[in-house]
């Protein structure tokens, strides 16, 4: 059993809290600090969990194995080196940090100590997600030929404008940092290497940084994407990757629909009908779970995480070439 503790009790916080909370046989939440004490005694006795007052403290707790950081982006790369310096192995929600330079001294001090470096890039573990790699990776979809996602949420109408989530540093990319970022990851998995970018960003809603991002990308192997990410509207997910065998398409917002439609291998003798469609649902997924368990996992088996670093690098090389075409408004070459 690894012993974690977690840094930051904000909403998402609470919510990796309670998504191994009594589920778990691989690690759990011994360990907390938190900016606001006082707003999390309740909540941290209520799943025994100890709070310490500051993450120095955390650190010297020879009891903890591993820091879970759910923490302002801009704290990322100081929060990583200082875990893995003290020995601990490091949970990163997404975005590893905000910029490639500072995302690989994280990545090579980690590789450096031996120790599991892990971004919370979740919705790998969907199985949705699962199923559409396993049908893309036997050639069941053939060749990639685009794919198309839309990530939305409507989180601008609520979260305060003092919260450091709507701070244009926090946020460099748009609604990008929120929430397309997830699907830049499913693109590079399945596509490889991005060559160029197009990025778009807008506001519609009161506050200090944008809020809706439009983002084009042109693959290296000839593969195109388009990701449309938002926190001013309905909140929404579809993900659709065309292959020349047939089309997968993820939706709904908790990603539980899976459709499939073939390509048609038949001459028509008028309008081009579409094959019967194949339909599943993997509705109750816990991915925030999974994840943990296989960052638990390749601890206890010094094994790799099943993210690998050079593809969350690559999309921090990405990330570096949307901020630069947001503010250029030009096509930018992805450059390592």
């Amino acid at each position: 059993m690894i012993r974690a503790g977690i840094v930051g009790l904000g909403r998402w916080g609470r919510t990796l809290v309670g998504s191994i909370a009594g589920r778990s046989d691989d690690i759990r939440f011994t360990l907390a600090v938190t900016r606001t004490r006082a707003n999390a005694e309740d909540f941290c006795r209520a799943n025994c969990i100890a709070l310490v007052d500051s993450y120095e403290a955390m650190l010297r707790e020879p009891a903890i194995d591993a820091v879970v950081l759910a923490t302002p982006h801009s704290q990322h790369e100081a929060q990583a080196l200082a875990a893995i310096a003290a020995g601990k192995h490091v949970f990163v929600e997404k975005p590893l940090t905000l910029d490639l330079k500072s995302a690989r001294r994280v990545a090579a001090a980690a590789r450096t100590a031996g120790l599991t470096l892990a971004v919370g890039l979740n919705r790998r573990f969907h199985p949705s997600v699962c199923e559409l790699r396993d049908r893309v990776r036997d050639g069941r979809l053939g060749t990639i030929v685009a794919m198309v996602a839309q990530h939305t949420t409507s989180t601008a109408q609520f979260i305060p404008l003092d919260n450091w989530r709507t701070a244009p540093e926090e946020a460099p990319g748009g609604a990008f940092t929120a929430t397309g970022v997830h699907s830049l990851d499913h693109m590079i998995e399945f596509a490889g290497r991005v060559r160029e970018v197009h990025c778009v960003t807008a506001r519609f809603y009161p506050g200090r940084a944008d809020d809706t991002t439009t983002l084009m990308l042109q693959f290296e192997n000839g593969a195109s994407g388009l990701i449309f990410s938002s926190v001013a509207t309905a909140t929404n997910y579809e993900f659709t990757l065309y292959g020349t065998h047939g089309l997968g398409e993820i939706s709904r917002p908790d990603l539980s629909r899976l459709r499939f439609v073939p390509a048609s291998t038949t001459t028509p003798t008028g309008p081009v009908q579409a094959p019967p469609d194949e339909a599943l649902q993997f509705s109750s997924a816990n991915a925030l779970q999974a994840e943990l368990n296989a960052f638990a996992r390749a601890i206890g088996e010094s094994k790799p995480y099943p993210v690998p670093i050079d593809e969350v690098l690559h999309g921090m090389a990405v990330f570096d070439a949307i901020v630069r075409s947001a503010q250029s408004g030009a096509i930018v070459a992805v450059t390592e």
